[in-house]
């Protein structure tokens, strides 16, 4: 497990290209058959993804983490974007098609991953934070998740939103997820922009093309800075920074965030006019 530790907006106004990418991006992600994680100090999220092929892939604990096992004292969300596929949790098989979500609490101690073909494996991304209290494990699909349509295709962010893990949806302690899929013809995500300095949000970019990337902005809003991407990459967005993005073409995106609260509408608005 990779380990980063937090960087100020004054730090980052700094920063060329390679240490803006080395502090916030996280490359080469999902691999086959093995758990690639990283520890980021923003409120102590850690994030994994793996795309069992061969194998079931058992999630490890961390000497990093001084606990009896990796979920002693967190929770975590789960959200498949391959094939279909199985997760284990203390004994209990929860079937993940694309898309679906499965929350797993605190206190369980053992975490499987599968892919039911192949041929066509499934590919988890993984969110896990610190817990308080143990929520009921629970799976959540595509088709549950009340979805939202957002933007419009004249200003090319026609988009679906959909809430998995949240206020009204699955409980947890501080953890929230869901994901977002922009339409064909759309490539602008989360316009207009915000921050939120109460939470830290990851995004995992999915479904993009090999031959085409992803423009991820971040930094304060007078102050933005971008980062090219390419599919299944994941970000790291500071309490400070604004966090959108843009396309060669469409794709989805995982959002996940953890912090002082778990209110989705809780956000400080940076409207496009006022960027720099």
């Amino acid at each position: 497990m990779q380990v980063r530790f937090e960087h100020s907006a004054a730090e980052v106004s700094a920063m060329d290209t390679q240490k803006l990418r080395d502090a916030f991006l996280v490359e080469d992600f999902v691999h086959a058959d093995h758990l690639h994680s990283v520890y980021t100090h923003y409120d102590r999220i850690i994030i994994s993804g793996v795309k069992p092929v061969n194998k079931t892939v058992e999630l490890q604990n961390f000497a990093e983490l001084r606990s009896e096992f990796f979920l002693e004292r967190r929770e975590m969300g789960i959200i498949n974007v391959g094939g279909s596929g199985t997760v284990e949790a203390d004994g209990v098989v929860y079937q993940l098609e694309k898309l679906s979500c499965l929350y797993v609490s605190r206190g369980t101690k053992e975490v499987r991953f599968r892919s039911n073909d192949a041929n066509y494996p499934a590919s988890y991304f993984i969110m896990s934070t610190l817990a308080h209290a143990p929520y009921p494990t629970r799976v959540m699909h595509k088709g549950e998740a009340a979805p939202v349509v957002l933007g419009a295709a004249e200003t090319a962010n026609k988009r679906t939103v959909y809430k998995y893990i949240h206020l009204d949806g699955i409980r947890s302690c501080q953890l929230v997820m869901g994901l977002t899929v922009l339409e064909s013809g759309s490539v602008w995500n989360s316009v207009p922009p915000h921050t939120h300095t109460r939470r830290t949000e990851v995004y995992f970019y999915f479904d993009l093309s090999e031959e085409q990337r992803l423009f991820h902005y971040m930094g304060q809003p007078q102050q933005t800075r971008h980062i090219v991407m390419k599919n299944h990459e994941a970000v790291i967005s500071p309490p400070w920074s604004v966090h959108f993005g843009s396309g060669t073409s469409n794709y989805g995106f995982i959002w996940g965030m953890a912090g002082e609260n778990q209110v989705y509408s809780d956000m400080d608005p940076a409207p496009v006019v006022d960027l720099k």
